[in-house]
């Protein structure tokens, strides 16, 4: 957790993330994730030199078998505030709609009333838990799926809510996550959706860890490319 903390603590100085008085958010889903961001934060906010208030919304999509019981009782041991959205989502997402891809429409639909609900109470940042590997492989997806070089910023302002969203997690790799939620016995919840471990999004996961043990480097490499401020290089049409 330690090396958690010390590149979150980078990362908002890189990005100035937090400010003094800051109301944040966590969207917290119950997984691996969102508990180390919020674990690393409450742990960040005894130190950090910006003093800011935290709090957790988990947004229940509406499944049957999502038991968020261990998560209160973790986010009342270590002092956070806790709210809970229910909504009817998963029935409009996959009942309803029927939806072929219901990634999309769930995530926006879930953004939605996490918005909605941090605005309510007066937040005026969220902070989500993607890594380094969920901003490779979103970049992967963006190339693959739209014909685009793009993937999620670490800070962005949400002008039509006036909220900002931030990405803590930004510089830390998945498998550091991962040792550091099962040294520190975190309760992670695993995803009740019925379509977890089949979608677009573990496609473009399993090409960054292939192309990671193939290329020394590559993660370090492709931080430092989403990074560069030069022009991209690429065809333009005249």
């Amino acid at each position: 957790m330690k090396k958690i903390i010390g590149k979150v603590r980078q990362a908002c100085d890189d990005y100035n993330m937090i400010q003094d008085n800051d109301k944040i958010a966590v969207g917290f889903s119950g997984g691996k994730d969102s508990i180390a961001l919020i674990y690393a934060l409450k742990l960040f906010q005894r130190f950090s030199p910006n003093k800011f208030e935290l709090e957790a919304i988990t947004v229940d999509p509406g499944f049957d078998n999502m038991n968020l019981d261990a998560a209160k009782e973790f986010l009342k041991e270590i002092d956070v505030p806790y709210t809970i959205i229910k909504t009817e989502i998963s029935k409009i997402v996959f009942d309803e709609r029927k939806e072929s891809n219901p990634c999309s429409l769930c995530s926006k639909m879930r953004r939605g009333a996490l918005n909605e609900e941090a605005k309510k109470r007066g937040i005026n940042k969220i902070a989500l838990g993607h890594h380094l590997d969920d901003g490779i492989s979103t970049l992967f997806l963006s190339m693959f799926y739209e014909g685009r070089i793009n993937t999620f910023k670490p800070v962005t302002y949400l002008d039509r809510i006036d909220i900002t969203t931030i990405r803590p997690l930004i510089y830390i790799t998945e498998d550091i996550i991962i040792e550091s939620v099962k040294n520190n016995n975190l309760p992670v919840l695993k995803s009740p959706c019925p379509v977890d471990g089949k979608t677009k999004r573990e496609f473009a996961n399993s090409i960054v860890d292939d192309i990671a043990n193939k290329v020394p480097y590559f993660r370090k490499r492709m931080l430092k490319a989403m990074q560069n401020k030069e022009q991209i290089q690429l065809w333009f049409k005249p």
